[in-house]
């Protein structure tokens, strides 16, 4: 059965993009057939995050208008397979949630998981982006403002999010939360959500995106692993916590 995954954030700069293109190369590595949809419209940057800014055509809203189906709009990235990008346009069009829901569903036909890259804050966009969702994932930092706007977010997903609503905190130092006396459990007590990974400060990230190349591509540390682990258990795999120095039991 096919799964609709929003990513979602409380406020911008906590590594959401990277986070939705890291697990969904890693679930496309895993053997499964990926879509991710960037639905920031005007502010897309997951064709960057994947390499894939070389090769996009098309956008979601040429499939909505029905200017170019479904199959020809979503591009397969050129070294995984079985990830496909379907961007947003670079200028604001009036899309209703109707037509949002009718595209997650074609699809689900096709794909195992969709994976929509949500835009920041809780304004039009993001209703846009959750209203087709199956499940939740919210990305945090530790950040005090963060975990706030993270706690606001949940709050507006639970009547929306019928499968479910998971944490990733990303972004991890683990000298800093020992400065400031904080756990990962504290984190989750604020924002009010079961815990789905712990991506550590990674600095393969930005060095990726830099050279157009997915971070599965670039790195099998830190990060990879982190994104890795939460794919397996957005599939049902039980798999442990990844251990960063520093975070107690985590």
């Amino acid at each position: 059965m096919s799964t609709a995954i929003v990513v979602t954030s409380g406020k911008g700069g906590t590594g959401k993009t990277s986070v939705t293109g890291g697990i969904a190369s890693c679930l496309a590595a895993l053997g499964h057939k990926v879509l991710c949809i960037d639905l920031d419209i005007g502010l897309r940057n997951l064709d960057l995050s994947l390499g894939m800014s070389d090769r996009v055509l098309m956008d979601f809203t040429d499939v909505v208008a029905g200017r170019c189906r479904l199959s020809k709009a979503a591009v397969e990235h050129p070294v995984i397979q079985g990830l496909y990008l379907l961007t947003a346009p670079l200028t604001s069009h009036p899309i209703s949630e109707e037509a949002i829901q009718a595209l997650i569903g074609e699809a689900k036909e096709t794909f195992d998981y969709i994976l929509m890259d949500s835009p920041a804050g809780l304004g039009s966009g993001f209703r846009l982006a959750v209203c087709g969702a199956d499940r939740a994932v919210v990305v945090s930092t530790s950040d005090p403002s963060a975990l706030r706007d993270a706690q606001r977010t949940v709050t507006e997903l639970r009547p929306m999010i019928p499968g479910g609503i998971h944490l990733v905190m990303n972004r991890i130092q683990p000298k800093l939360l020992k400065k400031l006396h904080t756990t990962i459990d504290d984190a989750m007590d604020t924002a009010g959500l079961p815990l789905l990974g712990v991506i550590p400060e990674d600095q393969a990230i930005p060095l990726a995106a830099a050279l157009g190349q997915p971070l599965l591509l670039y790195s099998r540390k830190l990060s990879a692993i982190a994104y890795l682990n939460i794919a397996k258990r957005i599939t049902g795999k039980m798999v442990p916590m990844m251990r960063i120095r520093s975070l107690g039991s985590y």
